[in-house]
């Protein structure tokens, strides 16, 4: 045992400055995995047991649905009775058993369902008050799909006791048979590596193996959400941890949600892109300008002085390859002249050693203990693009560049605020409680030096709230955080994989293509990009025909447009309004033009028809069958906007040979070639 210079924490172990992760086997395109793997052959008898029970447990829901519409408080647990439903279904439909044992588990679950069912019906839902491992679920906002999520609840706990509970969220490792029906079964049988007292222990699906990335991030937030709705959270009491996949998840929601949390415990993981994958290895042939670009989404070391503004722990096993996380964070960290707290586990591959644990248990109790500070006097906050922009009590709401590095800072005391921008052309201030000024009361706020005058808005709560925007070289007080013309904004920023964090609607065409050889790829992708989201997100897309779409369609979603102009007839009625021209013989971007005949655009873009969502042309989420080996490899892999040729066969890493990519502008104009 030493005592680490950073914090004075206790390392268990001697830390090897030299540790680096585990280089993963590269593996070819041609040559993946199917992921999640082909279950194993369950007798016809088994099969045919399950799907009648499924069916029978099926139409109970239905019936449900008609009872309960005049009692929406038991409607809305539903979710609880349908995740069992889905999860035998989804096993029998998809092959999707990986043991001989899991039979008798789904059988299980489909009486589960039927008891909580039956329950339901007569007003009864003793489950909502049970304590120990229950598992519940949710609707998501993104498919519609059902999404199952598992708690640890105190045996202290009491509904409407008054008391409000410490919540840890606890993200899961990589798992390739981790069905629902095997996560179900495991939170129901299984408490964690971690259960604090007094305290919810919230485990979210994360929509399957993806390291709580896209759809996966979506799904912590609608489950904390639904926690919270359902059982009384202490909101500035709420920790975030994980290890392996889960640690690295745990690394993204530490650095681009810091202020949410009132400490983040890491376990191994991965925080980086390049060295982690060994992205670089073959020279001849590296990684693409956009997708360097695009590992600013999700890589932890871009954005690690956000921990400034959250108490963080990180543990590593001593000659875990995984411990590659904890030491390129401490790097970033070291360049903002800031330190990591870490603990080591002495001679610990990939695990918690036991006294290690118990010191990570530790520090994480008197980190919550202390909860979080919503009023801050500083706060630092980076970001690349505007889907992360908000930390504590300051917001961006416009950068000059996406994928540049923005920065902003700030400090107050008294009556004044002083903020340091880097890449940024818009801000917010907005204190969630009352600082040490009067109702109406004017502030100062220096910007970059700048003094800017004006009365602020202020809250309800009495906190200071206003909008600052850079007009010409001065900045100025402005009404309203949004620009009157077409602008990046939070949520409609791009790229393409953007469109996947909220509803979506792949839009079908019905129309005859403008070229048969497009035309035959477009119904190909559609099948591969339905079909993938089902795997790697573990939902149903919603699917519907151009001729269907309608205005709540359009005010609620973004629609995937497949097809081309000839073939799709929402994508007929809106090209005019996009930056694109495309007809028989030509498609047209900006002042680049590709042969129709085998060029199809793909590319994200608001939607003409509602510009506060997305339309995509012709592209489900961007990363393909190779990445989902490695979970640091699920990144985006198209930026905005890009044109494919389809004469090159799509294979496991692109859809086609991509000759044109780029990002569009902050007012989503066209750039120039390598932007």
């Amino acid at each position: 045992m030493r005592i680490s210079c950073t914090l004075g924490v206790f390392l268990f172990g001697l830390i090897s400055v030299g540790a680096s992760a585990q280089t993963p086997v590269e593996v070819q395109p041609d040559n993946v995995r199917r992921i999640p793997p082909p279950g194993i052959n369950v007798s016809e008898g088994d099969r045919s047991e399950l799907t009648r029970g499924a069916e029978s447990l099926g139409a109970q829901i239905e019936a449900l649905k008609i009872s309960l519409k005049s009692k929406p408080k038991l409607l809305q647990l539903l979710p609880d009775v349908q995740i069992y439903h889905n999860a035998v279904r989804y096993a029998v439909k998809y092959n999707e058993f990986y043991g001989a044992r899991e039979v008798e588990v789904a059988r299980a679950m489909l009486k589960q369902g039927v008891e909580r069912a039956t329950q339901l019906a007569r007003g009864e839902t003793p489950w909502t008050t049970q304590t120990g491992l229950v598992a519940r679920g949710y609707k998501s906002k993104i498919d519609n799909s059902i999404q199952p999520y598992g708690l640890v609840i105190p045996e202290g706990y009491k509904p409407n006791d008054g008391k409000a509970y410490r919540l840890d969220i606890w993200f899961h490792g990589r798992g390739e048979n981790l069905s629902e029906l095997n996560f179900l079964n495991d939170r129901q049988r299984n408490r964690g590596e971690f259960t604090p007292e007094n305290t919810i222990v919230l485990h979210p699906y994360g929509r399957y193996c993806n390291a709580n990335k896209f759809a996966g991030e979506v799904d912590t937030f609608e489950a904390m959400e639904s926690v919270q709705a359902r059982y009384t959270i202490d909101d500035n009491r709420v920790a975030v941890r994980g290890f392996s996949m889960g640690g690295a998840a745990c690394w993204q929601f530490a650095t681009h949600f810091a202020g949410q949390w009132a400490a983040a415990a890491p376990g191994a993981g991965f925080s980086e892109t390049p060295d982690f994958t060994g992205a670089f290895r073959d020279p001849a042939n590296p990684p693409t300008w956009y997708e360097q670009k695009l590992w600013h989404i999700y890589d932890g070391v871009d954005y690690a002085v956000n921990l400034f503004n959250c108490p963080t722990v990180a543990y590593s096993g001593e000659v875990d390859g995984q411990r590659q996380a904890a030491v390129m964070m401490e790097k970033a960290l070291a360049k903002e002249g800031m330190p990591l707290e870490q603990i080591i586990g002495p001679k610990a591959g990939h695990f918690y050693e036991k006294n290690a644990k118990l010191e990570v248990a530790k520090r994480v109790d008197e980190m919550v203990a202390s909860g979080r500070n919503n009023l801050p006097e500083e706060v630092k906050f980076t970001t690349w693009t505007l889907r992360y922009n908000e930390m504590k009590w300051l917001r961006i709401d416009g950068m000059e560049a996406h994928w540049d590095r923005a920065r902003i800072e700030s400090n107050w005391k008294d009556h004044t605020f002083n903020v340091k921008t880097e890449n940024v052309s818009a801000f917010s201030i907005a204190t969630p409680i009352k600082g040490p000024w009067g109702q109406g009361e004017s502030l100062i706020v220096n910007v970059n030096g700048q003094q800017v005058t004006g009365v602020p808005q202020v809250g309800q709560a009495g906190g200071f709230g206003a909008h600052f925007r850079k007009i010409g070289a001065k900045w100025q007080i402005v009404k309203t955080s949004m620009e009157a013309k077409l602008a990046k904004v939070h949520g409609l920023q791009g790229p393409i994989d953007d469109a996947f964090m909220d509803s979506f609607v792949m839009v079908r065409p019905t129309g005859s293509p403008l070229n048969a050889t497009t035309g035959a790829w477009v119904q190909k992708e559609m099948a591969h990009a339905v079909d993938h989201w089902r795997r790697t997100y573990r939902g149903e897309a919603q699917v519907k025909d151009d001729v269907e779409i309608t205005k709540t369609d359009i005010a609620s979603s973004n629609l995937v447009l497949w097809g081309d102009p000839g073939s799709n007839a929402i994508l007929k009625r809106i090209l005019a309004k996009l930056p694109l021209k495309w007809d028989a013989s030509k498609v047209t971007l900006g002042k680049m033009s590709f042969d129709s005949s085998h060029s199809v655009p793909v590319m994200i873009y608001p939607n003409p028809l509602n510009p506060k969502k997305y339309i995509v042309l012709n592209s489900g989420f961007t990363f393909r069958e190779h990445a989902y080996e490695n979970n640091a490899r699920q990144n985006a892999k198209l930026p905005d906007h890009a044109v494919v040729d389809v004469n090159t066969p799509a294979d496991s890493r692109w859809p086609g040979k991509i000759v044109e990519a780029g990002f569009f502008g902050e007012h989503w104009e066209v750039k120039g070639e390598g932007r």
